[in-house]
């Protein structure tokens, strides 16, 4: 697009704005002005200090109503069809938008400014400032028929705290009360908040439930002030009970007894059940459904000990880890006629609602990708829930996939088909030759998972690949945040068949992508670890970062033996040796409700030693495509400066490299509805560190002038979390041409990409 098809596009936008305000404006009734919205100015008297006026000043434009009507690229689409079908006449499509979009007006007139300054003012007095001033004006535009209210409020000096303690009357619980304040966050000369002592009123109700007191809440204490002792707007603060509070809320419960039901359905009464103790624990269930040797180690609640609330939630939270439950329900019971003068007592019920045990999933995608190649793919998927009756899950998978390249490809036609079979076995236990205590597991008990798979990968014109793989490892989640993943059995053999003259003439003219297809049996090690902070509803920059190392032909090179050609091998077949790490750092930062600054940093490097000369192609680093460069295609990035001698076709050489770096920069914002939009700059490529790779493509000193850099614009379909993409991005620094051409912002040949999910 040129620059005066940009300027016609820029008219015409224009024409529709001021079009669209004006169908808007006519509708206006004439004593009537659009309403536009509320400013809010605060100011200081010259003996406030106040600190965060800011973080106050958002609090207080929170109460500020009513909202005007929703804007678009400056226009009103609500309000322009509510007026269309309500004023006007209107045709399907209008009363149909209407329907999903549309606004009543929102006018002056229903701004009711005394009462607005009263909620400013009832909120100030929550947070200290009592006796603030506060007035408002209303500002009027009667050509563009709208109007807006200014509040401006002035902060006197706020009532500060001197003490806090507890009110004597609250004998003698007032003792354990005592014990609560001492670790308070509520500090001397903290400005009065009233939010502040309701979370200091939850934050003693939660820890007096964790030392067992079952009956009790929050609504039970009160705060009073005193400020007859000052005269500098200082107050004491004390904390006691309410009058006639029930006597067990102010006493301890003790478990007493604990009931496992492993097999709760519905209308199951008339099946005949066992009870087997074990652990201390009472398990009820049809015909030993679950082991109660399996489950207890799952289960936190023990007889004798005091009430917890925590507790329950880990139960729960472990409980439901297994996979093989859609429900957890944990009740309490209160016993009656054995209470103490110290003590109450419950009995703990805790029921479990089965999945079913086998299940059988489908899917069929339909798969459009950046290289041009398109197609659809359909999986079936066998579950066995529980297998050994030990919450054991065996998944068995079968994949079929063809695509076909639709564009981008001189030689016209490409296909490729694959298909892939298979087996997950899940424990969800520790297996290891050795006894690991459960208990060590606060918040969750590893898992331990095995798998097989096997798959074929037939590209017309090109070659074959038969794939191998098996893995025995763990999976642990450490806290909420944090993942560990364990393999310290790795397996994977690649076998390339059916090779084409063509594809061997490019393998004979390129020693780095031959020696990539040499070694294609690979055992070793992976582990890797996630910090996933983007869970965090509470705070505005989130961190998010997955880090891998990858280690591989150590241990197997115990047993190998060394052939003709100087290389080892391990039951005839030669192996790779390398050891790969890599890290994805993410950073957010929430700008509003809405929109956030996303970013993200890629590093990853692979070195090669002992029996391998470069990485195996399935271990290789690539750039480009939806989730990285969007700017290029899938693969078509590097390495380096390499630049393929057909630009046309992209199929025959799949770009890599043992190094990649990569940075993304976006700004995400709604548009409307579910519809949001991104602006976004990306960078990166990858390069080879074996000095027998393509031209260009050695790593070097100067590769930041080698990074491929791309900016553009995207539109994302969210539907509570399911996230449909579309980017359109442009190359803006192209490392494949000569060095002097590289900075151009191509945007007459822009890359469209399609995909699932945010890129980052």
């Amino acid at each position: 697009m040129n620059l005066n098809n940009y300027i016609k596009t820029l008219l015409v936008i224009s024409i529709v704005l001021i079009a669209s305000s004006c169908a808007v404006k006519k509708y206006v009734p004439e004593d009537e002005l659009l309403f536009t919205g509320s400013s809010l100015d605060i100011k200081l008297d010259s003996l406030t200090d106040v600190k965060n006026v800011a973080a106050l000043k958002l609090e207080l434009e929170a109460t500020l109503s009513p909202q005007p009507n929703s804007k678009f690229l400056g226009m009103r689409p609500g309000l322009h069809y509510y007026y269309k079908v309500n004023k006007d006449s209107a045709g399907f499509i209008a009363r149909f938008l209407n329907k999903k979009i549309g606004e009543k007006p929102v006018y002056l007139s229903d701004v009711e400014e005394e009462a607005t300054r009263d909620l400013l003012r009832n909120r100030l007095e929550n947070r200290g400032f009592f006796f603030s001033n506060i007035s408002s004006k209303t500002l009027k535009d009667e050509d563009a028929k709208e109007g807006n209210v200014s509040y401006n409020v002035t902060l006197p000096n706020p009532y500060r705290m001197k003490t806090y303690q507890v009110d004597r009357d609250s004998i003698p619980f007032y003792k354990v009360l005592e014990d609560q304040i001492k670790n308070t966050p509520i500090k001397v000369d903290s400005r009065f908040d009233l939010s502040a002592l309701k979370l200091e009123r939850e934050r003693i109700d939660l820890n007096l439930k964790d030392k067992g007191y079952y009956n009790f809440n929050s609504g039970f204490l009160i705060f009073q002030a005193d400020t007859n002792q000052y005269k500098n707007r200082k107050f004491d603060l004390f904390l006691k009970l309410k009058q006639d509070v029930p006597t067990k809320a102010i006493k301890p419960y003790q478990i007493k007894s604990v009931n496992v039901f492993p097999y709760n359905v519905t209308n199951n009464d008339t099946v005949k059940v066992d009870t087997v103790r074990y652990a201390n624990k009472d398990f009820i269930q049809e015909s030993d459904f679950f082991r109660p040797d399996r489950l207890d180690p799952f289960i936190l609640l023990e007889k004798g000990d005091l009430y917890n609330p925590e507790k329950s939630k880990a139960t729960s939270r472990r409980l439901g880890s297994i996979g093989a439950y859609k429900f957890v329900n944990i009740e309490y019971t209160e016993i009656d006629g054995e209470q103490t003068d110290s003590l109450n007592y419950l009995e703990a019920n805790i029921f479990l609602s089965p999945l079913n045990k086998r299940a059988i999933r489908a899917e069929l995608q339909a798969v459009t990708k950046s290289n041009d190649f398109s197609g659809p793919t359909l999986g079936l998927t066998f579950s066995n829930r529980n297998l050994f009756k030990g919450g054991e899950t065996l998944n068995i998978k079968a994949t079929g996939t063809y695509e076909v390249q639709v564009a981008g490809n001189s030689s016209g036609g490409l296909t490729s088909t694959e298909f892939g079979l298979g087996a997950d076995l899940i424990f969800p236990r520790v297996l290891a030759p050795f006894k690991v205590d459960s208990d060590y597991f606060e918040y969750a008990i590893p898992k331990t998972k095995t798998s097989l798979n096997a798959s074929i990968l037939n590209r017309s014109q090109l070659y074959s690949l038969l794939t191998f793989s098996g893995s025995f490892g763990y999976v642990w989640q450490a806290n909420k945040y944090v993942t560990h993943e364990l393999n310290p059995v790795s397996i994977n053999y690649v076998r390339p068949t059916n090779i084409s003259e063509e594809f061997q003439a490019i393998l004979d003219d390129n020693a780095f992508l031959q020696s990539s297809f040499d070694q294609q049996f690979i055992s070793g090690l992976t582990y890797s670890f996630t910090y996933n902070g983007m869970l965090s509803q509470s705070k505005r920059a989130l961190y998010y970062v997955n880090s891998t190392v990858d280690v591989a032909g150590n241990s197997i090179s115990l047993l190998a033996q060394e052939n003709d050609l100087g290389k080892k091998e391990f039951l005839g077949l030669e192996y790779a040796q390398y050891a790969k790490a890599d890290v994805d750092f993410r950073f957010h930062y929430l700008l509003g409700k809405e929109s956030r600054l996303a970013t993200r940093l890629f590093a990853g490097y692979g070195l090669p030693f002992g029996n391998s000369d470069v990485l195996p192609f399935s271990k290789q680093y690539f750039s480009g495509g939806a989730y990285s460069v969007r700017a290029f295609r899938t693969r078509s990035l590097g390495p380096g400066t390499y630049t393929p001698e057909n630009d046309e076709d992209i199929s025959f050489f799949d770009q890599s490299g043992n190094v990649r770096l990569e940075a993304n920069v976006e700004y995400r914002f709604p548009i409307y509805g579910y519809v949001k939009g991104a602006l976004f700059v990306d960078a990166g490529n990858v390069w080879s560190t074996a000095g027998n790779g393509l031209d260009g493509g050695e790593f070097s000193s100067n590769f930041l002038n080698e990074l491929g850099i791309g900016a553009g614009v995207g539109m994302r379909v969210d539907v509570q979390g399911f996230v449909i993409r579309f980017d359109l991005a442009a190359p803006w620094h192209d490392p494949s041409l000569p060095e002097n051409e590289r900075w151009n912002f191509d945007v007459e040949n822009p890359v469209f990409n399609f995909a699932i999910g945010y890129p980052f």
